[in-house]
């Protein structure tokens, strides 16, 4: 585990937005993203009877559709332990396999950074 306070301030703060999305939307997950120009796009998980998008999903989503061409870094809080392979694919498609997804357990701790090139945990 890393000591959030040891994460670069850019980091630690879309864990935060990650960690504030997921409590105040009461969802299992909350993700954010930093695109290239150093905005951040915020999400929680959607489940809606016709559509299921995890929280880094729908973030780079959200990303992608106000124009974001490049992503810098992603964080996911949550209970996972592991980055799901679809949630790093979408990371991957717009920031490319080195960039770094933050795992991070519901108190903010990051669990782990992965690449989003990574193969399944």
């Amino acid at each position: 585990m890393t000591d959030s306070s040891a994460l670069d301030p850019e980091d630690r703060k879309i864990v935060t937005l990650a960690r504030s999305a997921r409590a105040r939307n009461g969802v299992p997950e909350g993700a954010a993203v930093r695109d290239d120009m150093g905005r951040t796009y915020v999400a929680g998980t959607v489940a809606l009877p016709s559509l299921e998008l995890s929280a880094l999903r729908t973030a780079v989503a959200m990303a992608v559709a106000s124009g974001a061409t490049a992503l810098e870094a992603a964080a996911v809080v949550g209970a996972a332990e592991t980055a799901d392979p679809a949630d790093l694919a979408a990371v991957r498609d717009l920031g490319g396999p080195e960039t770094p997804v933050l795992l991070a357990a519901p108190d903010g701790t990051v669990r782990t950074t992965v690449r989003a090139g990574a193969s399944a945990q």
